[in-house]
């Protein structure tokens, strides 16, 4: 199973429930999807495989390679980029998405879903905030925290670690404050972004979070790191050279 299955679970399990539709798509967005293509992407141009269910063409993609091999039967050309990705292309082609099908979270998105999904904005404001106060999170929902601490994961090894608190600020302000610790330069806008996009699932507006980058050692830096609610970021994943483990002696073909 993997995590768009359990949200597409989820979802059949009370289809009412729109916090379980609403995370289903935070995920479908973040997920790195397979685009069947009738040949191999050439110059910049790809031409999906498309199929007409009823409602339209619509493009065939699958949440693992293995899913596609198996679909197609034999070794075929795809396209692999994110979920958010593949829905702006399709929609803007007048495609809709047939994804995993014959797996247990198969799903028809017309047009019109797609071009939502391309159209889910972030609207974070990040910056170096210095609030004049701080302590622990309150009435943060559990959903959000959970999309927060799914995008930090994505972002293995660009920073240490990142502490939410409630925050007050010197012209009478406040709110919730994401302090990100550590933070490659060059990954601030993209971190900023995704935070703003788990917020704009959630269904919360600009402001109702901020975020900011600071370095450990700093006095504001120690005051959130004691109060607030921290989430580790894992470390980036670097491939093992073949040989460097002498449990695991390399392979020969």
């Amino acid at each position: 199973m993997t995590p768009l299955d359990d949200a597409h679970a989820a979802t059949q399990a009370a289809p009412e429930d729109e916090a379980r539709l609403l995370r289903y798509y935070a995920i479908l967005a973040e997920t790195e999807l397979y685009l069947l293509l009738e040949r191999e992407a050439d110059g910049g141009r790809a031409d999906p495989v498309t199929v007409d269910p009823g409602i339209g063409p619509v493009a065939l993609a699958f949440d693992l390679e293995l899913r596609l091999a198996g679909f197609a039967g034999a070794p075929s050309p795809y396209l692999a980029l994110p979920g958010r990705e593949a829905a702006r292309l399709l929609a803007g082609s007048g495609l809709g998405l047939a994804l995993n099908l014959d797996e247990v979270s198969e799903t028809i998105l017309d047009t019109e879903t797609l071009a939502w999904l391309a159209g889910v904005e972030a609207e974070t404001e990040a910056g170096e905030a210095r609030p004049s106060e701080v302590q622990g999170p309150r009435g943060v929902p559990a959903d959000l925290l959970e999309a927060i601490d799914r995008k930090l994961a994505m972002a293995a090894g660009r920073a240490s670690h990142a502490v939410l608190v409630d925050a007050v600020y010197a012209d009478g302000g406040s709110g919730h404050l994401l302090a990100v610790f550590d933070c490659a330069p060059d990954a601030r806008g993209q971190l900023a972004a995704a935070i703003g996009e788990a917020m704009a699932f959630q269904g919360f507006g600009a402001g109702w979070l901020d975020v900011t980058f600071l370095n450990a050692g700093s006095d504001i830096a120690a005051r959130i790191e004691r109060v607030g609610l921290r989430f580790d970021l894992p470390d980036a994943v670097r491939p093992t050279p073949p040989g460097s483990d002498p449990d695991k002696p390399p392979r020969l073909r």
